[in-house]
């Protein structure tokens, strides 16, 4: 029993051992885990409680036949769905009996994300293809000899396939970054320089919009620039497009002498703008794939929903933290803090 014992604690995954009466004689750490450690000396009709189970078990224990089962468990609010290996260990009726369960909601949950995001990016591309091919259709039939209708529909058309080009290339960016997850940037770059670059850049297309910037003059830290210049880049234009017409951008860099949740010093950057920020609910699902608070001014400013996505993931390759705090009629804060360089900021 003490070989079985460690046999099945050496499995990753849950495993019980049945006896011959159908009771629980062992149990490893991962089952316990999961159905609770008063399960061991039960029945496992009674300790399982799992329909579908009871045939392949009987069958196991009164024939010695192996089998297979799947079912659904509930703790609290989660939900697990389990594939169970049912193995007879003897070669005769009435003896032991070890199941193996295998965990099948990460994959499920996998699966379900790849298809809705397949859904998600054949409909950003479909609404302006259709588009396209409206003025194509025009442009050959009604518009055929009307310069100015053409020179409206290539203009309109003109912007459909940016549009569809920032999609791509934001798809693009998102699976490059997946690919570069575990390699942490060890480039060194100034976070002082780069923001004010990224201010410089977007000023002239800001309209009335006023930058005001403060920070100290030097931020060594590790990175990758160009990404970074990415997330800067996008957290000051959602600032500008989405703050309040001809009001302030105010971007900070300050140092942290010890950052707990990176256990050193960092740099922490924000982005505060003056907009009539965001309602509670949607803050938890801003950095989801194609998340849109207000899908049709997005779509009008050119956004493709997968801004903060690229964001967040940029920031977590970097090992830093992204937090986005807003209210309504007060604007919005996007606080982003990066680990700095060793002996860091004083």
């Amino acid at each position: 029993m003490t070989l079985l014992r460690r046999m099945l604690e050496a499995l990753p995954e849950p495993a019980i051992l049945l006896d011959g009466n159908g009771r629980i004689a062992i149990a490893n750490d991962a089952a316990c885990d999961r159905l609770g450690v008063w399960v061991l000396g039960k029945s496992y009709v009674s300790a399982l409680r799992q329909p579908g189970l009871l045939g392949p078990v009987e069958d196991a224990l009164s024939d010695g036949q192996a089998g297979r089962a799947r079912f659904t468990h509930s703790s609290g609010a989660v939900e697990s769905l389990f594939d169970v290996h049912v193995t007879p260990l003897g070669d005769g009726p009435r003896g032991m009996v070890m199941l193996v369960f295998r965990d099948l909601s990460e994959a499920r949950a996998g699966e379900s994300m790849r298809r809705d995001f397949v859904a998600n990016v054949s409909h950003e591309l479909k609404t302006p293809l259709t588009a396209v091919m409206g003025f194509i259709e025009t442009l050959q039939g009604p518009a055929r000899s009307d310069p100015a209708a053409q020179q409206r529909f290539l203009a309109l058309m003109e912007q459909e396939t940016a549009r569809m080009n920032r999609l791509v290339s934001d798809l693009l960016s998102l699976s490059r970054l997946e690919g570069q997850a575990r390699r942490r940037p060890t480039d060194e770059i100034d976070l002082s320089r780069l923001v004010g670059e990224v201010i410089e850049m977007l000023r002239p297309g800001a309209g009335g919009v006023t930058f005001v910037s403060d920070g100290p003059d030097s931020a060594p830290a590790p990175g990758d620039r160009d990404q970074l210049i990415q997330v800067m880049s996008n957290l000051v234009e959602n600032a500008v497009k989405y703050g309040a017409d001809a009001g302030t951008v105010r971007v900070a860099l300050a140092p942290i002498a010890r950052e707990p949740v990176l256990k050193g010093p960092a740099w922490r950057i924000t982005v505060v703008d003056d907009g009539p920020g965001i309602a509670p609910e949607h803050l938890p699902r801003l950095t989801e794939r194609f998340y849109r608070v207000d899908t049709g001014r997005s779509r009008q400013q050119g956004g493709t929903g997968l801004g903060l996505a690229i964001v967040k993931h940029i920031v977590n390759r970097h090992r830093g933290r992204l937090r986005i705090d807003s209210r309504e009629g007060r604007g919005t804060t996007v606080e982003v803090v990066l680990p700095a360089l060793s002996p860091g900021p004083s």
